[in-house]
């Protein structure tokens, strides 16, 4: 068994969602979970077949997106694994939806950070060990750290000011 790591391509920092399915559905599940939960979502997702053909099955909103979502997929080759790729969006908004959807087992990373997947290769295929999302952490926040984590969510909508 070799054990590598591969880098995900995300030129402009766009959110994703990384996760593991079990059935070819999955691209079509998924497609609608984002639609349902946003409806003018930006997307594009890739899907690793695992059996028969062994294809990167697709889908999305976003020629481009689905264009970096198969690149990235294609590179993993990871046994049932599926990447989404965002724009003008956020995974909060659609990561219960996903989680939901039947064929879904796991999500790795839900992030707009670099990342890092490690991979097993085997004689049999490739398989997700692990994800390395971001950065190791630098210290521990401080009163003014607080303050400035607590102005940003509710600048952003996602806490009500009191």
């Amino acid at each position: 068994m070799d054990i590598k790591s591969v880098k995900i391509e995300n030129p402009d920092a766009l959110n994703m969602i990384l996760g593991h399915s079990h059935f070819i559905r999955t691209v079509e599940d998924i497609y609608e979970a984002m639609v349902n939960g946003i409806p003018m979502a930006k997307f594009g997702l890739a899907f690793c077949e695992a059996s028969q053909d062994c294809l990167v099955r697709y889908a999305g909103t976003d020629e481009a997106l689905i264009e970096l979502a198969k690149k990235n997929a294609y590179s993993l080759s990871a046994g049932h694994s599926f990447i989404l790729f965002m724009k003008d969006a956020f995974p909060i908004n659609v990561l219960n939806a996903i989680k939901n959807v039947p064929e879904v087992c796991r999500i790795y990373c839900a992030t707009a950070n670099p990342v890092e997947i490690i991979i097993a290769d085997t004689e049999l295929g490739r398989a997700v060990l692990g994800v390395v999302d971001g950065y190791a952490s630098k210290g521990i926040e401080t009163e003014k750290d607080i303050k400035k984590r607590k102005e940003l969510l509710r600048t952003i909508g996602y806490k009500q000011s009191v």
